[in-house]
């Protein structure tokens, strides 16, 4: 807590913030679809132990989320074995909080490493995911977009742009927006998406509507410092993604850094996921397996969503969109075998804190992220754990909002954020008051709502390594 910024965070108790609604209205609302996937999980069962642990599971998630509803005391973590324990229930002494008044990113986070010790204290359930179901149904929704982009990369891979040019540049632009906007469909808020909102949200009509909509774009100067590194080195750096979701989200992921690696911007990717089941759709590890299988057998995949469908026809793969997903999958797997494309775990990102306890908490993971060019985030818990999740004024500068991680840091960041939460930073004076209005809403109140919505983002660029 000392480590973070000295201004006051978002509470469960402030109405004028998401913090309020979230705490109300989505966190039961989480508990009750895990309950849900959980029976249908065990329906099945035939082993006792593993059915009664079933039982005493469905029964933990009762129990907090009544403990939600009546504004209960956080209760001390269960011992499970894991060192972050002890850390996030000396931080829970310290705050002393209820669920209704509670700092948002530290409530958060906690309730979700508390739903991982239901499984992860079990026997039967250890390593169980409970929010798999709901990550697979709504990629399967995805359809139209995978395909759509698959076609759209496979151009852009067999007719490279020449390098140091405005076509190279544009279409890493064009790469890191499909990127931005991919992170529409986090599941954590939309938990009711139905397949026609979900072809909303993605295809080229719906980004170049939503360009206009990037209040800050500093794409271009992210460009600029690969650009230069491959310049000076005859050969491209290395780039890390701090993943978000799972899913559509991880696919368009996948589909920038393999441009990063195919035009050489980039001589190595390293993909960071989450440890546990994490905000819903947090990229796990087995995440990127199931997608890889997902496009090394499409039919089997798609085929799965068509029948809850009732065989919608429009959601059938033809023959040359078979291909064209396996090949993507193929290509995919060849950067992984050969060491380009890198997996790497790390427990903090899955601890209760903001990165700006990075340098002190996980200073190995720090001194790691300074060797790479750029430091790509994705996602809204990124950028709030960036900036602390705190009410800096909206003009604040990007560069002081992540404290450590700014100027002379020696990490190169790039957050890529669609905004569904409060902290904003980096506009321009007056463009938070502006944006208010087209939003319709009241400048007088003290809610900036238009920031819970997703329909605004930004992608904030700060160089730690500039001199």
């Amino acid at each position: 807590m000392e480590l973070d910024p000295r201004i006051a965070g978002y509470s469960t108790s402030d109405k004028s913030s998401f913090a309020y609604t979230s705490a109300r209205d989505r966190w039961p609302s989480i508990l009750r679809g895990a309950i849900a996937d959980i029976s249908v999980s065990s329906a099945t069962l035939k082993d006792p132990e593993a059915s009664a642990e079933a039982g005493a599971i469905i029964e933990q998630f009762q129990e907090l989320e009544a403990e939600i509803k009546s504004d209960g005391k956080l209760m001390p973590l269960w011992d499970d074995g894991s060192p972050d324990i002890a850390d996030y229930n000396d931080e829970l002494a310290q705050r002393d909080p209820t669920w209704l008044n509670v700092f948002w990113l530290f409530g958060e986070c906690y309730l979700y490493r508390r739903i991982n010790t239901f499984f992860s204290r079990s026997s039967k359930w250890k390593g169980y995911d409970v929010f798999a179901r709901q990550k697979k149904s709504t990629c399967q929704s995805s359809k139209t977009a995978i395909v759509e982009l698959a076609n759209r990369y496979k151009v852009i891979v067999n007719n490279p742009s020449p390098k140091h040019s405005e076509l190279e540049a544009f279409r890493f632009k064009e790469m890191c927006e499909i990127c931005l906007w991919g992170n529409a469909t986090d599941l954590s808020l939309l938990t009711s998406l139905t397949y026609e909102d979900i072809q909303k949200l993605q295809g080229s009509a719906a980004r170049k509507a939503q360009e206009k909509n990037i209040l800050v774009n500093d794409i271009p100067a992210a460009y600029d410092v690969l650009n230069e590194v491959r310049r000076e080195r005859g050969t491209g750096g290395r780039v890390d993604l701090v993943l978000d979701n799972s899913g559509f989200e991880l696919y368009v992921d996948l589909l920038l850094a393999g441009f990063l690696l195919s035009s050489g911007l980039a001589s190595k990717v390293i993909l960071h996921p989450k440890s546990m089941p994490w905000f819903v759709s947090d990229v796990v590890p087995a995440d990127l397996t199931d997608l890889l299988l997902a496009l090394s057998e499409p039919e089997s995949f798609f085929e799965e969503q068509n029948s809850k469908n009732f065989r919608n026809t429009e959601q059938v793969l033809t023959e040359s969109e078979k291909t064209e997903l396996k090949t993507l999958g193929t290509h995919w797997n060849a950067f992984q075998k050969s060491g380009k494309l890198i997996l790497q775990e790390d427990p903090f990102w899955t601890t209760a804190g903001s990165y700006w306890r990075l340098p002190h908490k996980a200073p190995g993971l720090f001194e790691e992220l300074k060797k790479s060019d750029l430091v790509i985030f994705k996602g809204d818990l990124n950028y709030r754990k960036l900036t602390g999740d705190v009410k800096w004024d909206a003009t604040t500068s990007y560069s002081k909002a992540i404290g450590p991680l700014g100027l002379g840091s020696g990490v190169r960041t790039l957050a890529l954020r669609t905004c569904k939460a409060d902290v904003v930073v980096g506009l321009a004076e007056n463009q938070d008051e502006q944006v208010q209005r087209e939003h319709g809403s009241d400048l007088d109140t003290k809610a900036r709502t238009w920031a819970w919505t997703g329909k605004w983002a930004v992608a904030s660029f700060n160089d730690g390594k500039a001199a």
